[in-house]
């Protein structure tokens, strides 16, 4: 087996790499990093000095894979599967590459500041800053949302990299600022992703790490519950 991929459950951009992996049934090795454990955090950067997971190896090809897109564009060129995560039509595989950006940068990275705020020492808060994350997360989900009442999935009607993505920035972001009965379309949309076996199989291995989750307290039962 000569992918090992670095990473930790419950690291919401790990999970995105993690569906593209489980959705071709690729074989990986799973290599778990404690970024907490200073040994440990040493021995990832010097894999990757930017510190960020995941990270993906191929000792077959002698290569080291970082950031998500870079990841499963790789996985769907070398290890390719039934899935097709980028489309084979050029202008389909742009709207991919779209729609994957639009989740990373418009709802995920705005996510990660309202959780990561939390985490900052007293004194420290960014209030203008979350102020203005959950603003963007309001404009993406109404972009979203428009997107949605015409497509099944991101790019299109056939599951892609866009849809890795979505997957966990959805999932977390709906947590700190719901949008279940404002945007019925996304919301249904992302109930679509949450009935794929790959998905399912993501939350479940994620699950008993929630407790470390800054928001736990406001998590749907249904996640929380095996």
């Amino acid at each position: 087996m000569s992918l090992t991929l670095y990473q930790h459950p419950l690291a919401s951009f790990c999970h995105k790499v993690l569906i593209a992996l489980y959705e071709n049934d690729t074989p990986f090795t799973s290599s778990l990093v404690d970024l907490l454990d200073p040994a440990e955090a040493a021995r990832f950067a010097a894999l990757w000095p930017a510190g960020k997971m995941p990270v993906l190896t191929d000792s077959a090809r002698d290569v080291v894979v970082p950031e998500t897109s870079i990841i499963i564009e790789y996985l769907d060129r070398h290890y390719p599967g039934a899935v097709r995560l980028i489309p084979g039509d050029p202008d389909q595989a742009l709207k991919a590459r779209l729609w994957d950006r639009f989740f990373d940068l418009y709802i995920h990275v705005p996510m990660q500041k309202i959780v990561t705020d939390t985490l900052r020492a007293e004194g420290e808060n960014d209030h203008r800053g979350v102020k203005d994350a959950r603003a963007t997360l309001r404009l993406a989900y109404g972009m979203a949302e428009k997107h949605f009442a015409e497509n099944t999935f991101a790019a299109g009607d056939s599951f892609s990299l866009a849809d890795c993505a979505a997957t966990p920035a959805l999932f977390y972001a709906g947590i700190v600022e719901p949008f279940d009965e404002e945007y019925p379309h996304l919301s249904t949309y992302f109930e679509r992703l949450l009935a794929r076996a790959s998905v399912r199989r993501v939350l479940a291995e994620a699950r008993p790490y929630f407790h470390m989750f800054p928001y736990r307290n406001l998590m749907p039962a249904r996640f929380v519950e095996a």
